[in-house]
């Protein structure tokens, strides 16, 4: 009795190859364009969480079905006021504030969001929360964003300050949100999740 399944010619593996590749390069381009990306951390902008040369996962879809929460690490297209760069740049930075929120520096050295003083234990050793005061609201259907290593990050406050205080040029549009970044994954020695500190879950609604 002869196995079908064994008696396929040798030769038509190498025929299929060409379709297994092609699959497969199409598979990891539509995963790329729609469900996860990785990015590289250029700057310091963001330690101790991110360091320079980190690379951290970044799931693009989460936020077609939800808006960003407090507290997450998203990648997002920088206003070209931010970056400098007509062909648009991609930033990554923390959410601090949501539409509708209230964030006012400082109480105690703390930022304050919604009336509730948070404390802020992912900020680079060294920094207070802000090197001013503000008082601001955050638009409807935008981000107030913040580096964590906040000497040395071109955030929602440095361009707030540049602005004369303008909050549209100060905060970032949902929409230019590429993703959440969710794990950092290289170099393995600091692999670990970006969670959202627990200091977050006591904020009140606006």
């Amino acid at each position: 009795m002869i196995d079908e399944q064994t008696d396929k010619p040798r030769s038509s593996f190498w025929k299929e190859l060409p379709i297994l590749l092609g699959v497969a390069i199409l598979v990891a381009v539509l995963v790329r364009a729609f469900v996860l990306q990785t990015f590289f951390i250029p700057s310091p902008s963001m330690e101790n969480t991110l360091k320079i040369d980190d690379r951290v996962l970044v799931n693009k879809l989460v936020y077609d079905f939800r808006s960003p929460h407090r507290g997450e690490v998203v990648v997002f297209k920088a206003p070209t006021e931010w970056s400098g760069n007509p062909d648009g740049e991609d930033f990554i930075k923390r959410v601090i504030g949501v539409g509708g929120d209230h964030v006012v520096c400082c109480d105690a050295d703390r930022l304050v969001i919604n009336g509730k003083p948070i404390d802020e234990p992912y900020i680079f050793p060294g920094n207070k929360p802000a090197d001013q005061d503000f008082d601001i609201t955050v638009p409807a259907g935008r981000l107030w964003v913040m580096g964590d290593h906040r000497q040395a990050s071109g955030d929602s406050l440095e361009h707030w300050q540049q602005s004369n205080q303008n909050i549209d040029s100060a905060t970032i549009p949902v929409d230019q949100v590429v993703g959440r970044a969710f794990t950092v994954f290289w170099p393995v020695n600091r692999a670990t999740w970006l969670t959202v500190p627990k200091t977050f879950e006591g904020v009140p609604n606006p």
